[in-house]
């Protein structure tokens, strides 16, 4: 689940949007739906572009964090430019603020308190991380534009290599149908989440991300409930898993071309 801050300072917009995205199992809002249309979160005319940097091999889990952190407090002090930084972790689970200890199920792999929000959920090889850090101030002050707009990207990406990625009103991140799997009891088709995205935002400036199952051992999530969510017709899925086979590289280029169209342009960055 996307959105929390524990920093000093914290805005009251920035304490209210933790709220409306502190439960998986929240109920939709018919009048202020999180799924509405929203501006676009593109970058002033004539802002620098996004630097995307690709980290090669596995990335230890803290030392993304303090990397990421860092790098967020410059760009919300004006120090640094706008980063987009793809990883791969190792086997990790990783427990944002609202994490229930029963939804540990087994701690087969290390566990790190995240600092983002949400719950439990899986990194590891074959998983592509994208750590967004980005100014809203400059886009636009919207917690939730930008979790949607997050979505949007990656359902772009997801159309690339023939997938078709859906949002769902209490459940954030991206899912796709399964009619070849168990219905509900009460006839409700199965789904499979393919990207969960999790977000801080601290001054303004965002923190954490996404992530987009590639290739990923999927029976390494059995360890947790992912994002508290329990139901058996809610799983987890793959692009290998849907017969959509992508190599890193293809995926990355997916999400390069579907960031710039969504966010805004980028330049390589260093690695």
């Amino acid at each position: 689940m996307p959105v929390a801050d524990n920093g000093a300072g914290r805005r009251p917009a920035e304490r209210s949007s933790s709220r409306s995205f502190a439960r998986s199992d929240m109920k939709p809002r018919v009048l202020n739906s999180r799924l509405q249309p929203r501006a676009p979160l593109l970058g002033p005319s004539g802002a620098p572009p996004v630097e995307w940097v690709v980290a090669p091999g596995l990335t230890q889990y803290p030392d993304a964090l303090a990397e990421m952190e860092a790098r967020s407090e410059a760009i919300a002090r004006g120090a640094a430019p706008e980063r987009v930084w793809l990883i791969e972790h190792p086997a990790l689970y990783t427990a944002g603020t609202s994490a229930r200890d029963g939804d540990l199920i087994e701690a087969r792999f290390p566990v790190h308190r995240a600092g983002r929000g949400g719950q439990f959920t899986y990194h590891g090889p074959g998983q592509r991380v994208a750590y967004v850090m980005l100014d809203l101030k400059r886009r636009r002050p919207d917690v939730r534009a930008y979790v949607a707009t997050l979505e949007n990207w990656l359902i772009e990406a997801l159309r690339a290599v023939g997938v078709k990625g859906e949002t769902r009103e209490a459940r954030v991140g991206v899912w796709v149908k399964r009619p070849d799997k168990p219905a509900s009891p009460a006839g409700e088709m199965a789904e499979d989440k393919i990207a969960a995205i999790g977000v801080r935002v601290r001054r303004w400036a965002t923190l954490h991300g996404a992530a987009l199952n590639v290739d990923p051992d999927l029976g390494h999530f059995s360890g947790i409930a992912p994002c508290g969510i329990r139901e058996p017709h809610y799983g987890v899925t793959s692009l290998a898993d849907l017969g959509r086979p992508t190599t890193m590289a293809q995926a990355d280029a997916a999400l390069r071309a579907a960031f710039e169209t969504t966010f805004g342009p980028t330049r390589s960055g260093p690695r």
